[in-house]
């Protein structure tokens, strides 16, 4: 006998007010933030030229289509608000899923929600350089090395903007879906004409892409820049994590992760040609800001100037999709009792999650004032891409635990597809291991910190 069909509705009181288009934008808008205007300087410094370049984010961009592709099987088999969490509960029990939710509130969603705070207000001192003046200083050892820690203007300002964005999210789903739709469409019409501007230029040549600089090349410089590419495609999984306030999900979620997925690597590829067209690969390689550098080329201090916009507005459309998306984490694992029981309040009126909201952002906030969010998020880096290797794998793992359950949408070209991006996956996890040992560690190590609150919060509630 085959599972029944999940009801469309939510069954926790979540609004389900996210059609095709939000669901879309949560993926194209989380994924470009602002790794597109620098990555490719790494890149080519692995790689050492910029054909190869091309072949790594044609390589990145199917690895993260083929994980979106066995997503979409997951998200329309089971629409729930948590993602990953709800995929590998189901699959390996609810211990891996409350690994998978401690991380993500904890460091790696807060630690990106920061992230984008601070890289915000970092291309803002373009216009506005005196954010990056100090407002005071904590005399205790809290800073780099020991020292004591300075907090600057921009700061003030990145905690300030995910306070606004937090409240917005708070007042209803719908309205944050929309800006995210609104925003995302800015953001994808100025890359569009950074691409113009560059691939249109008098002063590119068909010539910079068969230049050459000195890199670590073979496949260890491939791989190096694979990695690069992969968490500049990293994002695309977010939408799942809303999945019980999207509309329709056994169709709008596999489509919005295969449509925004697949948009996001021509996005990609096309801003890449265009930076090579004007740049030959050594200026590439020595601009960790790649698009200002070309658009300054072309068009002076306006031409830079726009850039820092387009990325402002880039990095503002991942930081809404961060915080819409991220804050079902937390609120997926409280109402499994697997968390503090308030976080999985729903508001009477808005419909939202709203403490889990701003519990998530409070933290990501604190972490903007710490600057030491970068640190923690390197070292959970090794566990979070364990845990998205095994949430993929679960597309394998429940089509033999459970054969019946519904699923609208089947992975297409189902195991190879899941077994290449669990591949993929596993040769990051052994990269990450061999040249950052001890941040690895680290990151276990953090996580360990999470099997107290497990066993007390597992105690307490029945299975």
């Amino acid at each position: 006998m085959s599972e029944k069909k999940p009801d469309s509705s939510d069954q926790h009181g979540l609004q389900r007010s996210l059609g095709i288009w939000s669901a879309a934008a949560i993926v194209v808008g989380t994924v470009i933030g602002s790794g597109i205007f620098i990555v490719p300087s790494a890149m080519v410094k692995n790689v050492g030229t910029p054909l190869t370049v091309f072949a790594v984010w044609i390589v990145g961009g199917l690895l993260s289509l083929f994980g979106a592709l066995s997503y979409a099987e997951l998200a329309a088999a089971l629409p729930e608000a948590g993602g990953e969490y709800v995929y590998l509960r189901e699959a390996y029990g609810r211990f891996w899923g409350f690994i998978y939710g401690w991380t993500q509130m904890w460091v790696a969603k807060s630690g990106s929600i920061a992230t984008f705070a601070s890289g915000f207000f970092i291309y803002l001192t373009y216009f506005r350089p005196e954010l990056d003046h100090v407002w005071a200083v904590v005399p205790l050892p809290l800073g780099e090395g020991g020292s004591p820690l300075p907090i600057r203007y921009g700061q003030l300002l990145g905690m300030g903007l995910i306070a606004a964005l937090a409240l917005l999210n708070y007042s209803g789903v719908r309205a944050s879906g929309n800006l995210q739709v609104i925003v995302t469409c800015i953001k994808v019409g100025l890359i569009a004409a950074i691409i113009v501007a560059g691939l249109s230029s008098s002063r590119g040549s068909g010539a910079n892409f068969h230049t050459t600089v000195p890199a670590i090349g073979g496949i260890p410089g491939f791989f190096a820049a694979l990695v690069a590419a992969l968490w500049a495609y990293d994002g695309w999984n977010n939408v799942s994590m809303v999945a019980s306030e999207v509309r329709k999900p056994q169709r709008n979620l596999p489509l919005a992760l295969i449509l925004g997925t697949s948009g996001v690597i021509v996005i990609y590829i096309l801003t890449n040609l265009a930076y090579f067209y004007v740049l030959p690969a050594s200026a590439v390689a020595s601009n960790d800001r790649v698009a200002g550098e070309m658009m300054q080329r072309i068009l002076g201090s306006r031409g830079a100037a726009g850039v820092s916009i387009a990325a402002m507005i880039s990095i503002f459309a991942a930081l809404n999709g961060s915080i819409l998306s991220g804050s079902r984490v937390p609120f997926a694992m409280a109402r499994d009792g697997l968390f503090f029981h308030r976080v999985a309040r729903i508001h009477p009126v808005f419909l939202t999650p709203g403490v889990s909201i701003l519990t998530l952002s409070t933290w990501a906030a604190l972490l903007v004032l710490s600057g030491r969010y970068e640190q923690l998020y390197t070292y959970v880096i090794f566990s979070s891409v364990i845990l998205y290797g095994m949430a993929t794998a679960s597309v394998i793992v429940l089509r033999l635990k459970r054969p019946s359950m519904y699923r609208p949408y089947r992975t297409l070209g189902y195991p190879i597809v899941p077994i290449i991006f669990v591949l993929g996956i596993a040769c990051l996890v052994v990269s990450t291991l061999l040249k950052s040992p001890r941040e690895s560690l680290m990151g276990l190590a953090l996580i360990l910190l999470g099997l107290p609150f497990y066993f007390y919060w597992k105690r307490r509630t029945p299975v």
